[in-house]
């Protein structure tokens, strides 16, 4: 391990942990914050898309990290510090006592991604999801089902903010996904590539769980509210979540682990 002692919180090695919150809100220039131990084994692992930079710890945390920390490559900083100056780093009480920075994995094109998918495959299409935990969920939930991957439109927020990666449990950090797609061209690949598209709304006649998947299958969810829009469910194949005690909807990470399951439990994957 490339053990360096921290004892100032303005020392200079770990300025791109200072202020976590404050910074969280305007980005790092394709670096992004992890915390907690549980992530950082994902950020480790021979799964993550991602690459660790360095890494920031309460001295307190150290042995019980260490099978985790010589995992990392030896140019991989790992900074320990008391607690009372972890927490003056961050800006706030960090109770993990765990901050990793990582770099983001290079954008992904919408078509290579498709053609380079096996003949089954489900996918998951966000449209408008601007709630950290929603997408979060998203993604856990495309990990846990066995999802080939998400695709998410120029509305969605960030999955590489801190606390996605958090309620993810680590899960953006090694799904592939595609970002900044419009629908209409999202449905219009999809399609291209023989992906049967459907979306889900409370509105819709037909329910899921009449549903026979196709081999190829994406399903689209919209933002909490407001839902997809019109003209694009008009082109999907309409599917709704029967329910009672006059409920109509669920939370939308909810909804994507009800279909999820119907999906790959049909298809067996």
């Amino acid at each position: 391990m490339n053990l360096i002692p921290v004892s100032d919180i303005a020392d200079l090695r770990i300025s791109a942990f200072r202020d976590v919150k404050e910074r969280d809100l305007t980005g790092r220039q394709g670096l992004f914050i992890a915390e907690g131990e549980v992530v950082l084994r994902v950020l480790a692992s021979p799964a993550s898309r991602c690459v660790p930079v360095a890494v920031l710890i309460a001295e307190k945390r150290l042995e019980a990290l260490r099978d985790i920390l010589e995992r990392l490559p030896q140019d991989v900083p790992v900074h320990i510090a008391p607690q009372d100056v972890l927490d003056g780093i961050a800006g706030f009480h960090l109770h993990r006592g765990i901050l990793a920075l990582g770099r983001k994995p290079e954008p992904v094109d919408l078509g290579v991604f498709l053609d380079g998918l096996p003949e089954r495959a489900v996918l998951v299409g966000a449209c408008g999801i601007g709630n950290h935990d929603n997408m979060g969920g998203l993604f856990r939930n495309a990990a846990a089902f066995g999802a080939a991957g998400l695709l998410l439109d120029q509305t969605c927020c960030d999955p590489f903010y801190r606390k996605a990666i958090r309620v993810s449990v680590g899960a953006a950090l090694r799904t592939p996904f595609v970002e900044g797609v419009k629908a209409s061209a999202m449905v219009e690949a999809l399609e291209a590539r023989g992906f049967e598209v459907l979306a889900l709304t409370p509105s819709a006649s037909e329910a899921l769980a009449e549903l026979r998947p196709a081999p190829r299958t994406a399903i689209l969810l919209g933002s909490e509210g407001p839902g997809l829009a019109p003209e694009v469910i008009a082109r999907c194949r309409p599917l709704a979540i029967r329910m009672s005690g006059g409920f109509d909807s669920l939370n939308v990470a909810t909804t994507s682990a009800v279909a999820l399951h119907h999906l790959t439990a049909v298809k067996g994957l």
